[in-house]
Formats: C-alpha cells, sequence, structure tokens
C-alpha cells in the first residue's frame, strides 16, 4: 500500500478520488485551506492537512513522505477585478515544484486540461500550459503525469438561468461543434489509476465520458428538463464577451474565456486529443448527468 498526498480539499474530483483510494487500502492525506472540511476529510478515513497552497513550506511538510502526490490548481474567482488569473497559476505552479523538489517525492499526477498543449489561442488554458512547463522542469527522476480532462459537465449549470430566461442555451460554440464531455467521478478513477501505476518519465493522459454535439447535448438536457426542442445557438464572440462582463466578470478573464471556446468551436482546443484519444472512454454519461441538471433547473 502508498502514503499519497492529495491537493483540492474535497472537491468536485478530490473527494472522489480520496473515496477510490482508501477503499484500495492507501493512506491518504487531504490537503485543505478550510478548517471546517477537517472533519469530513477525516470521517473518511484519511489525514486532514489544513493550510494555504501559498505556504510552501506547509506543501513540502505534507508532500513529505509520500509515495505519490495529486497536483491541482485550485478555481479563482472569475468576478474578482484584482486576480491577474496567469500569475496565480504560475505561482502555485511554482510552489508545487519547489515542494516536490524538497519533499523528494518521485511521482506526480497533475491535473491539466484539454488545450495545455497550446502556448496561444488557448485562452485561459494558456495557465495550464504553463504550469506543465513548470512541473517539467522537475529532475528526470520524478515522474509527472499530466491529466488533461475535457469539458466537464458541471459547467452546462452555467446555462440554467439562460435556458429558463431565453428558452435556449446560446455560446460562441455549440451547435453542430463537435463536443467531448467529462465527469469529475471519471477523472478521478483516472487519477487513481496513475497514482498507483508504476511509469518513468513524462505522460499525457487525456479523460473523457462522453461525446456530442452541441445540439445533442442540448436536446439530452431539454428532454430531461421538460423542453425536448432545446437548442444551443451559435453566437458573436463579441456578444458573449460583452455578456460575460455585464455580470461582472473582471474583463480579461471574459475575453480568455471567450478566446478557449472559440479555439473549441474553431478545432484548434481538441487537436491534440483527437490524436491522442482514450481506449476507454469514461462510465458516465450525459443522460446519466441530465438527471443532475434537471434537478438543478427545478431548484435554480
Amino acid at each position: 500500500m502508498m502514503k499519497i498526498t492529495i491537493t483540492g480539499s474535497l472537491g468536485h474530483i478530490s473527494q472522489p478520488l480520496t473515496k477510490a483510494l482508501i477503499e484500495k487500502g492507501h493512506t491518504v492525506t487531504v490537503l485543505s485551506s478550510t478548517p471546517d472540511r477537517q472533519s469530513a476529510i477525516e470521517a473518511l478515513g484519511a489525514h486532514a492537512a489544513i493550510g494555504s497552497l501559498e505556504n510552501v513550506d506547509f506543501i513540502t511538510d505534507t508532500f513529505t513522505g509520500a509515495d505519490a502526490v495529486y497536483c491541482m490548481i485550485p478555481p479563482g474567482n472569475y468576478f474578482d477585478q484584482n486576480l491577474d488569473l496567469l500569475a496565480y497559476f504560475r505561482r502555485l505552479g511554482h510552489h508545487y515544484a519547489q515542494a516536490i523538489r524538497q519533499s523528494g517525492v518521485k511521482r506526480v499526477v497533475n491535473l491539466s486540461s484539454i488545450g495545455a498543449h497550446l502556448d496561444k489561442g488557448n485562452g485561459i488554458l494558456l495557465g495550464a500550459h504553463q504550469v506543465e512547463n513548470i512541473l517539467n522542469e522537475l529532475p528526470p527522476e520524478v515522474t509527472i503525469v499530466h491529466m488533461r480532462p475535457l469539458g466537464f459537465y458541471y459547467n452546462l449549470y452555467g446555462f440554467v438561468d439562460m435556458i429558463k430566461k431565453q428558452g435556449v442555451m446560446a455560446a460562441n460554440y455549440g451547435g453542430d461543434d463537435r463536443l467531448t464531455w467529462v465527469s469529475p467521478e471519471d477523472i478521478a478513477a483516472a487519477v487513481a489509476e496513475e497514482l498507483v501505476t508504476p511509469f518513468t518519465g513524462r505522460k499525457v493522459r487525456y479523460v473523457a465520458s462522453d461525446e456530442l454535439t452541441g445540439n445533442e447535448t442540448a436536446r439530452i438536457l431539454g428532454e430531461a428538463i421538460g423542453k425536448p426542442n432545446l437548442t444551443w445557438n451559435i453566437i458573436p464572440s463579441e456578444q458573449m464577451r460583452s455578456g460575460l462582463e455585464a455580470v461582472g466578470m473582471k474583463p480579461d478573464i471574459a475575453a480568455g474565456l471567450v478566446e478557449m471556446y472559440a479555439s473549441q468551436h474553431s478545432g484548434l482546443l481538441g487537436e491534440d486529443y483527437y490524436r491522442h484519444q482514450p481506449a476507454v472512454m469514461g462510465k458516465v454519461k450525459m443522460t446519466d448527468f441530465a438527471k443532475d441538471f434537471a434537478a438543478a433547473y427545478k431548484q435554480g
């Protein structure tokens, strides 16, 4: 059995990941910046390490003695007008690299993203690209697997209010675009596998659960909420950017999101994924997620 350290507190991926590893008999430490999470972490059978990812000494201490670590950059607040998102990614990437180097841990699984192969044109995902590069500068004896999930199902919750008010889904991608979706549970299963599987060097692994067009996605979600004719319309990038800014999103982050989605519409974002598709798709399909979407729609 292994000693494994998990970042990400009890988030969408880290909680099912922690459960899966403990069920296999591994000793798991979970990092969280929220003291209130300690009892919930311990209830899973894991050790809780409460502290900040801005504290390199804290990260180093929790990594020390681990056989493997799972690193992820917590999402930033896109409505924080003072947030420099790319600088935030680089800073935490360097913190992780320093902690890995100082702790002597030799196996790392890093949560990256589709589009991380690009050094331009990928909008906010440039941060994931930069973190991969930072970690790849570690000594070659440190094994690193970069997990690149596709579009998270739960991002679709962002359309609930639009569907209620406008009766459609609309963005600068969608329509008949080929879209690939992923469940956090399927990501957790893949991460758990990589943490315990012997490997040397550097590796990229894509994780996906289902592949549909935007309109096929809309139809499945629409049927679940009683709107079987729901469509996903493509709107101009400028219109989408203006809409994001109108609800308070920091302008440069809004521009980065719009650029990311535009690269999905053009096919640029997924070009490397389609060259290195996973041999097996995840278990959670859009029809499964649609049940959760319908529940959120009803409550929202």
